[in-house]
């Protein structure tokens, strides 16, 4: 947009971008990696220790019940 006119160069404007529309979301962040998506369970780092993930809160804000260490997401 060196102009100031809102165009901009041909073939860099909205819905010609990567990602969007692909179906294959999953989670917030649109990923598939291991621990992306609503489902799963937390894991202790250190100790090894499972609980089921709570949808909307992240599994490093909870605690492991048995060595008190930050828990990951499986």
């Amino acid at each position: 947009m060196p102009t100031g006119d809102g165009t901009g160069p041909m073939g860099e404007g909205p819905g010609t971008g990567r990602g969007i529309g692909l179906g294959r979301c999953r989670g917030r962040m649109g990923g598939d990696k291991p621990g992306s998506g609503p489902g799963g369970n937390c894991v202790c780092p250190s100790c090894g220790a499972t609980v089921l993930h709570t949808r909307g809160i992240p599994c490093f804000s909870k605690k492991c019940p048995k060595c008190g260490s930050r828990m990951t997401k499986q």
